[in-house]
């Protein structure tokens, strides 16, 4: 089966057979580590491991759920970890049972062990509700960024004057973004070391209660931006933190489930803050306060931040990081909260700690941050997460996100119907990322962004475009069809891919690393494109600007083909080997898909598959050739060494 760029869906068995490139020393160090982190137990004898599972029960006083462990560990031991996430075939699954093959479990804990698999939404009821609260955690994070955008059509009446109007504006929205970057994102690691997951969720949603409703009582454009800028502090750490502590609190089954959530609830809460701002905009000012309208579009943005502080308490702490801190006993106990048997919640503790125990283990001596950029696999992976974050911002999304109001305004709107018009954006950007859910692990990252990236950027020139036609309803007609289409087309593609695409391409011993550098990217250029869109607006009127970002559209997607890497369907040791392929054998290859497609659907020709793989290993071979060549030279004229 083939796609339209010609690359062939079906090689993924044959990286092993004899099509895989030979892959240099250091990524195969680095593949022997991520063979060992996917699965420390795997090889270990049944007695060696039931001595192993002794002794950690007596050194960390578990002695009194020792047969749980041991059963546990049974089964940890059959756990393929990303295998089974994202082929849950059933011939694969049975052949690992550990319980089909020794006679220790119950009836009760075989039927909880086949719903993993059978039944995976099937989940306890604390399991729910840190899903529900880490949705609703995802929800402040839209309405943190959108309630800004109704509200800045009325705050700059009251504060900015029109000469400097462009400029201020921009600084004011792009405050928590500059927080972010530049300060907040780098307090995730300390404020989980210190506070854990739980109670830095607590922190960061009492923060954003706070600097919301602080918001909510500024007197002036700089206060208005104080405030902002100290909403970052609750940006941050919680969009980091949040996607972890439903990942390490879910089983592995709906793990990827839960990531892809964060983006499809973080849409929610930008439609919630749309809806909020139009609800709000005719509230009367009253007892003396100027402004009350946008005063409550801003405060309101607190309100799920402070739900969720009512719920932090009563949910279940993340068992990994408990573990990290050798509280096994705690972490036993929430882990039996959020799954249905001791002997689930015994192999998590024991499998959780055999990886945690490998990690560390691999981490001593080793400059991770260097050999991120070092080494030629973790180097293509860093410009692939980064080119997908960049692109997140340039492809012009939060321009809408932000601007839609002011824009719709521009285009001929009254200020009601503008915000009407925005709640329709944050409508469609949530409806939509629904089908990524499917399509994410079916279609491919690269290839739905390959797909979206060019519809993008024709809707970005449409609504550009639009402001030249004289007729208001036609101009206005233009503007909304033009933002909507490209909302149907970034938000299963570029809103989804970005954060799943960076979790899941660096090796697991630099993820957290890669993860803080790949977050950092994309709230820098964030903060870059909230802060320069009014004045590049004012200067190269709508039509230049949308231009700007619609060509940056194009470049993306020259970028995204020829540095961005297939990752659908992949296991841990095969990513190695996709990022292991040379960065200009990857371009090379893109090049010829383009070649294919001009083929097969402009000149209706029936060109060959253009396969990644096979290209690797010719040029492999090739490479291997020259070497002869300049030996045997070398040898002729003696010239060789030794």
């Amino acid at each position: 089966m083939s796609n339209i760029y010609g690359s062939n869906s079906r090689h993924d068995e044959r990286t092993y057979n004899g099509y895989a490139p030979q892959v240099d020393r250091r990524t195969r160090c680095i593949g022997d580590v991520t063979l060992n982190l996917e699965n420390p137990l795997r090889g270990i004898a049944l007695e060696h491991l039931m001595t192993d599972v002794e002794i950690f029960a007596r050194e960390r006083g578990l002695m009194n759920i020792l047969d749980d462990l041991k059963k546990g560990a049974l089964l940890a031991q059959d756990s393929q970890g990303n295998r089974i996430l994202h082929y849950p075939c059933s011939s694969v699954i049975d052949s690992l049972k550990a319980y089909k093959r020794y006679n220790y479990y119950t009836d009760a804990d075989i039927k909880y062990l086949e719903d993993e698999v059978h039944n995976k939404w099937s989940q306890t009821g604390a399991l729910y509700y840190v899903v529900v609260m880490s949705s609703l955690a995802a929800a402040i994070q839209g309405m943190d960024e959108t309630v800004v955008n109704g509200a800045q059509l009325l705050y700059t009446k009251q504060f900015v004057s029109p000469s400097r109007d462009s400029w201020l504006v921009g600084v004011v929205n792009s405050a928590p973004y500059l927080c972010c970057a530049t300060f907040s994102c780098w307090l995730t690691y300390p404020m989980n070391q210190w506070l854990g997951r739980r109670k830095t969720i607590f922190v960061c949603c009492l923060i954003s209660f706070v600097t919301c409703i602080w918001s909510a009582l500024t007197g002036s454009w700089w206060h208005l931006f104080i405030a902002r800028f100290f909403l970052g502090i609750g940006i941050g750490p919680k969009s980091a933190t949040v996607p972890v502590y439903a990942a390490e609190c879910s089983p592995a089954a709906i793990r990827g489930a839960l990531v892809m959530m964060w983006q499809m609830w973080t849409a929610f809460g930008i439609f919630l803050g749309t809806l909020v701002d139009l609800a709000f905009y005719y509230v009367p000012d009253a007892g003396g306060i100027n402004g009350l309208n946008w005063r409550l579009m801003l405060a309101s943005a607190g309100i799920p931040g402070l739900i969720v502080c009512l719920q932090a308490p009563f949910a279940p702490e993340s068992p990994r990081w408990l573990i990290s801190k050798g509280r096994y006993e705690d972490a036993f106990n929430e882990l039996c909260r959020l799954r249905f048997s001791r002997v689930q919640a015994a192999r998590d503790l024991y499998y959780i700690h055999v990886l945690l125990e490998a990690e560390n283990e691999m981490k001593k001596g080793r400059n991770r941050l260097v050999e991120m950029f070092t080494i030629p696999r973790n180097r293509n992976a860093a410009l692939a997460s980064w080119i997908v974050m960049f692109a997140q911002q340039f492809c012009g999304v939060n321009v809408i996100a932000y601007y839609s109001s002011n824009i719709f305004s521009q285009s001929g709107f009254s200020d009601p119907a503008a915000l009407a018009a925005s709640l329709g954006f944050g409508a469609l950007n949530w409806l939509f990322a629904l089908p990524a859910v499917f399509t994410i692990d079916t279609f491919g990252r690269r290839n739905l962004l390959l797909t979206t990236f060019p519809c993008m950027a024709i809707c970005l020139l449409l609504t550009g475009s639009a402001f030249w036609i004289t007729s208001k309803n036609g101009r206005l007609a233009g503007v909304t069809i033009g933002m909507y289409l490209f909302t149907i087309f970034y938000s299963p593609g570029e809103g989804p891919v970005p954060f799943v695409y960076s979790a899941e391409a660096f090796p697991l011993y630099i993820r957290d690393i890669g993860m803080s550098f790949a977050t950092a990217t994309t709230w820098f250029w964030n903060f870059t494109l909230s802060i320069t869109w009014p004045s590049m607006s004012s200067a190269f009127k709508p039509q230049g600007a949308f231009g700007w970002y619609a060509g940056w559209c194009m470049i993306l997607w020259v970028l995204i083909l020829l540095c961005v890497r297939e990752t659908k369907g992949k296991t841990l040791e095969e990513l190695d080997q996709v990022f292991a392929i040379p960065a200009k054998t990857h371009a090379v290859y893109g090049v010829r898909q383009i070649l294919y497609g001009v083929k097969k659907y402009l000149l209706f020709q029936n060109p060959p598959l253009v396969d990644l793989y096979e290209m690797a290993v010719e040029n492999e071979k090739n490479n291997i050739g020259r070497m002869g060549t300049r030996n045997d030279g070398a040898h002729l004229t003696g010239t060789e060494d030794g």
